[in-house]
Parts: C-alpha cells; structure tokens; sequence
C-alpha cells in the first residue's frame, strides 16, 4: 500500500505563479537584502531581458551583478567561481534565471556559499555545515523542475560523471513561474524540456518510493504535459505554456519526493558522454521503460496514466514522439564505452527507486533501443 505522506517535505518557501511576474522580481528580492548576483544563461542577453533587469534593480536601489554561463552542464568550477565573485561582492542573495542548469549553478553557489570546503567535498557526499545565502528561482524553460528541488546535478570534472548536491537548504526561497518566459524558445528546447517533465513524472508515478504526496503531483504532470505541450509548439497560446510551467513545476515537486528510475539513470552517463540533450534522452527511453516496468509497476498504476492523457498510455507516447519527430541521434553510432555506461546506470540513485529491480540484462535493452 503506497504510504500517504513522506517522512519529510521538501518545498519552496513562496511560489509566484503570475504572466509578467519576470517585472516583479526586483520588488520580491528587496526583503533579502541590497546586493546580489543574477545568474543567467547567453539566451537573457540576446532577448533583452538582461538589460530590463538591471534597470528593474537600478530602479529598486538593489545592487545586481551578472553572471553569465554558457550552455551545458554546470560545472563544480562555475559554482566556486559564482562563490568568489559574490564573496568579494559582498552579496547577500543569489538569482537564477534560466533553464535548469542555470538553477542548478545558482542554487549550489547559494547553498555553498558560506561552506568551508570545495565544493567537490559535497558533490562526493560531505556534510554541509549550515545554510548559505537566499535562492530565488526564475524558470525560463519548462521541463527541468529544477525550480522546485533540493538538488543541483553538477559534472564531476575527474570522474565525467553528473553527480547531484543535495540538501534541504537548496531549496528556493522564492519562486517565479511566468509563463511568459517560454516564449520565443526554439522549438528543440521547449520539446525536450516538456519531454523530461513528462519522464520525470512518469517515473516519480511508478517509483518505489511514491506516496499519495508525490502521486498526485506527478500524475497532473503527466496531464498538463500531454494536454499542453504540443498545443504550446504549434500556437504558442497563454493558456499552454502556463500549462507547461506549472507541470515543470510539479513534476519537480514530485521527484523531489520519490526520486526518478531508470531512464535518469541512464541518461546522466549517456548525457555526459555523448554530449545529448537530456530530455532527448529521457524520450527516447521512455516507450522502452514502459515496456520494462509495466510488471512492476501494476495493471492499476498503467491505468491511471492511461486515464490522464486520455488513451493507452504508450499509444499516447508514440504519438507524441511521431508528432513531434523525435528520431534518435544514436542509431548508427558506435556504442562507446558500455561498461562505463552500464556500470554508472546501475549504481545510479534514480535506478536504485525504479520499481522493477533493474539488472544488466535491463540496461543493454534499453541500449538497444536506442542505438
């Protein structure tokens, strides 16, 4: 019997969930604090968004530096270097504005701020001393939920590997959620963004770990996602991507709860090594999960989904992978390293919550079905 309630909650301490609410944020910062650091990906500089913020700040008497990191995975030296230059600031706060690896840098540099160690220490599971500085999170993709969750995912620079930093003092102490920042994303980027929140809730549904918490979370994911996400990349209409930006949002509610499965599992080391987009990934091992897991995870559980995208669960799927032409980037290529990958997939704390206990056998399946 799936428990109620998890033994602990982790959420964010404000949530503003508002079309415009991007011209709220100097107003919401003031209360922590006169100096900052807004990180940002290249995207806020090519769509002038930076340069409204800084006159947002200017105008609010706040003090906000940038920084500004380039695409891909962050990196435990961009959190030292995001630490130093907030240091000799003096800042009080840290901002992220971006999509999830742009949360990500800025909620480890914010929870890592006072720590006396590297940041590696903690990466490999030290123990963080107390609290860093505020975090407010600004989502400008929707799939990560980064927005919600205690946890950065950061590449380990000797291992290449993507390792998470977790802790309860991560978590945002504010959240904007404007719709209105989804637009004008390529069309690849709002894709594979809503594809991992749909995964992401998919997996947290039918996780080991679930609970009626994390459930119901995940399951209005699975809904918004399937109802809005192709609507928001053919019109781009107000009503879709608040869809979008609220199932984002709650598909990291749920996972922070739950943890993932199998198909995060595989798709970190994948990621790394072939340098893929995540939620590409997580597509492409999507309909192969369900065939894996369907066992495990229940004739009743099937159902449910099935209910919430209004057809047989894996039709709606590919589906959505043929609407979309999702085609995978692998097929053709040598399979580089499958030890490594293998061994990284099964050790992976998401496998460790897949519902079905998976083995080797498992993993080279879902190779297969990718490559």
């Amino acid at each position: 019997m799936t428990a109620l309630f998890p033994q602990e909650t982790f959420l964010p301490a404000r949530v503003l969930f508002k079309k415009g609410g991007l011209s709220d944020l100097a107003k919401e910062t003031a209360e922590f604090g006169a100096r900052g650091i807004i990180v940002h990906g290249t995207s806020l500089e090519k769509n002038g968004l930076k340069e409204k913020l800084a006159e947002d700040f200017r105008k609010a008497g706040l003090a906000a530096a940038f920084f500004c990191r380039p695409q891909g995975e962050p990196t435990l030296d961009e959190i030292s270097a995001v630490i130093a230059k907030g240091r000799s600031l003096k800042i009080e706060w840290i901002i992220g504005v971006g999509g999830g690896s742009v949360l990500d840098l800025a909620k480890a540099a914010a929870g890592l701020f006072y720590a006396k160690e590297r940041p590696v220490f903690y990466q490999e599971g030290g123990a963080l001393e107390g609290p860093g500085i505020p975090f407010i999170a600004v989502p400008t993709t929707a799939g990560s939920g980064s927005e919600a969750s205690p946890n950065s995912v950061i590449i380990h620079p000797e291992k290449k590997v993507k390792l998470s930093i977790r802790h309860k003092d991560f978590l945002a102490r504010k959240v904007i959620l404007d719709p209105d920042l989804l637009k004008g994303l390529p069309f690849s980027v709002m894709c594979h963004s809503g594809m991992d929140a749909w995964v992401q809730a998919y997996e947290s549904f039918i996780s080991k770990n679930a609970t009626w918490f994390s459930e119901n979370f995940a399951l209005k994911t699975i809904q918004l996602i399937s109802r809005h996400l192709v609507p928001a990349l053919n019109t781009g209409r107000d009503e879709d991507l608040a869809g979008l930006m609220l199932g984002s949002f709650f598909s990291g509610l749920a996972f922070s709860h739950s943890r993932l499965g199998v198909i995060h599992g595989l798709a970190h080391p994948l990621g790394v090594l072939y340098n893929a987009p995540h939620g590409l990934i997580c597509s492409l091992c999507f309909a192969p999960s369900i065939k894996l897991n369907l066992e495990a995870m229940g004739n009743q559980r099937y159902a449910i989904m099935s209910q919430a995208v209004g057809m047989d669960l894996l039709q709606k799927v590919h589906e959505l992978q043929k609407t979309l032409k999702i085609i995978s980037p692998f097929k053709g290529k040598p399979l580089i390293e499958k030890e490594k990958i293998i061994s990284e997939t099964l050790a992976s704390g998401s496998t460790a919550a897949n519902p079905k206990l998976i083995t080797r056998e498992d993993v080279e399946y879902l190779l297969r079905e990718i490559f």
